[in-house]
């Protein structure tokens, strides 16, 4: 059975609305002009530059928001608006679509008054910072009709959608168990400590609307730039980085939500007097899904090794799918007597280098094109509040220190 890239894409998203004809440019406003905002924005212009003009840019330091239009003007050739407040982008009638990429703690607030206002929505991953508010997205979405596109850019890897292909073809057989993984390292501080502005300071960074909805604090440049460390405004390793996989390990292989979790962890190098943050920089987690389905989860911040992958475990073969650039597959041996037609399947490498660039190049693409009515998101809302929940589920097992139990259908979850 073959499976297209483009057959993958319509099969797995909901109806859309046509806001675009054919040749006419989709009008974006982009909300958070960070390290990540800025890199998803030049893939965006990379992929799709003939169809898309930003007219607008926001983000609530100084710093952040001159970056963010001096690559408009030197990538669009134009002159967008520039806000601190994202909804001064929303109450802009001429914008079709906004980009959301801010900490995980804003995307409830602003992917919900994207929706209300009328505007077709691309946002990072997580879908929300808890459950409950993903579930709100959802609701909301399906209610206003408009495209939704989640940032988990897997999906529109070459290689796991060859992945996909190879387990729909039967290759490795049955599939019951997958090990994934991400590891790294730093010499003095955690990789998420990253380098604070020496010119940012209250008066240029507006720390209200950072904070959001989030516990009033005093102003913090630390948690304002290395905000991933902080359970205010992200699920750290879970919903960062593991949901990454456990998403794609759902594309992949067919799945959508566990029905368990139990995970266990904490800070082992970094919890130092010299380093801030609460989030852990070590993390284990095992998940059961219905149909005899397990996938076995682990990071690790003080050894990259092994790097990052995933490894899909057949009953007769394995694909793994290292640094989103390397696809290998393992024929069973079997003890040397492996039956027939798993013996003809013949072990290979495919290797492709920086291949999670042109992933977020089309995967930008591809909201584009779904908004101009040309196709249907790879990651539509639901897939990426699935994916959510799996982050979610960690985090709650970790923090309570019990197995939690998701139940699908009433959407609620449970300690045991």
């Amino acid at each position: 059975m073959e499976i297209s890239r483009r057959n993958l894409i319509l099969s797995g998203a909901p109806a859309l609305l046509s806001a675009q004809g054919a040749n006419e440019k989709v009008n974006v406003g982009w909300i958070a002009a960070g390290t990540r905002g800025m890199h998803v924005m030049k893939m965006m212009y990379q992929a799709v530059p003939d169809n898309v003009v930003v007219s607008a840019v926001c983000d609530t330091y100084a710093g952040n928001l001159a970056k963010g239009k001096d690559q408009i003007q030197t990538m669009g050739k134009n002159t967008p608006k520039t806000h601190v407040d994202y909804r001064d982008i929303l109450n802009d009638k001429s914008i079709d679509a906004v980009f959301i990429m801010t900490p995980e703690h804003l995307h409830y607030e602003m992917t919900i008054a994207a929706l209300k206002a009328g505007k077709h929505v691309y946002v990072e991953k997580p879908l929300a910072h808890t459950i409950e508010e993903g579930q709100e997205i959802v609701r909301e979405a399906k209610k206003s009709g408009k495209v939704v596109q989640v940032g988990t850019q897997n999906r529109s890897n070459s290689l796991y959608i060859k992945a996909k292909e190879m387990v729909a073809q039967g290759m490795i057989g049955e599939v019951h168990y997958v090990r994934a993984f991400w590891y790294r390292n730093a010499i003095e501080q955690s990789p998420w400590n990253y380098v604070i502005p020496a010119e940012a300071n209250e008066q240029n960074t507006d720390w209200k609307r950072f904070t959001g909805s989030a516990k009033a604090r005093a102003f913090d440049k630390d948690r304002y730039f290395r905000w991933r460390l902080y359970w205010d405004y992200s699920g750290g390793i879970s919903t960062d980085l593991l949901v990454h996989q456990t998403d794609i390990t759902n594309f992949v292989c067919g799945k959508t939500e566990p029905i368990s979790c139990m995970a266990s962890g904490g800070l082992y190098r970094w919890n130092t007097e010299k380093d801030k943050g609460e989030v852990p920089d070590t993390l284990s987690a095992l998940y059961e899904y219905p149909d005899k389905f397990h996938i076995n989860y682990s990071c690790y911040f003080g050894n990259e090794q092994y790097d990052y992958g995933e490894q899909f475990m057949g009953n007769e073969g394995t694909i793994e799918v290292i640094h989103r650039e390397t696809l290998r597959f393992y024929p069973e041996k079997f003890r040397g007597k492996p039956p027939a037609h798993v013996a003809a399947r013949k072990e290979f490498v495919e290797y492709k280098a920086g291949n999670d660039v042109p992933a977020v190049q089309n995967h930008t693409a591809n909201f584009i094109r779904a908004v101009m009515g040309k196709e249907k998101v790879i990651a539509p809302v639901e897939v990426g509040q699935q994916a959510a929940v799996s982050g979610h589920l960690a985090t709650l097992s970790l923090r309570a220190g019990k197995k939690v139990l998701w139940d699908s259908k009433t959407q609620k979850y449970r300690f045991v």
